[in-house]
């Protein structure tokens, strides 16, 4: 019998003036919306791989100012789970003429009432709710997260 592994991912949440800093990816031919998010890489801290995704993902380098939390979500299509550990973030360098990474777009900023007419484009349940925890005032500070190499 197979190992049951679920898959674990790290997000940011970058609000500037009341925009989102969003990912537009292709997925299957199908265009979606997600948080600067993807996979934690083997040896790298979740702090780490969040500055990663959001620096490949959008150009952009960022700096992490909190923990949101950490969410649970089994995607219809394929029955995987995936744990994400969400962070919060401020933008501060753009780097325009960086390419993006495989499968993006562009990276874009949007409100959350841009991602509501969206809704059915977004990637998971999940992108919504972190902007909603976010907007509630659901931030944890860093160090509620360790890394012990």
């Amino acid at each position: 019998m197979p190992q049951w592994t679920p898959h674990k991912t790290v997000a940011t949440v970058v609000e500037k003036d009341g925009h989102f800093l969003i990912v537009e990816e292709s997925i299957e031919g199908k265009i979606v919306y997600n948080q600067p998010a993807g996979h934690l890489e083997e040896g790298e801290s979740l702090f780490e791989g969040a500055l990663r995704e959001t620096l490949e993902e959008t150009a952009w380098l960022v700096t992490l100012t909190g923990f949101l939390g950490l969410y649970q979500y089994t995607a219809e299509s394929n029955r995987i789970c995936y744990v994400r550990s969400c962070f919060i973030a401020e933008p501060r360098q753009h780097f325009p003429d960086k390419p993006l990474d495989t499968g993006v777009q562009r990276a874009l900023w949007m409100t959350r009432a841009d991602l509501v007419k969206r809704q059915e484009q977004l990637r998971s349940p999940i992108v919504l709710r972190v902007i909603d925890d976010y907007l509630a005032g659901r931030h944890y500070p860093l160090d509620l997260v360790h890394y012990m190499n």
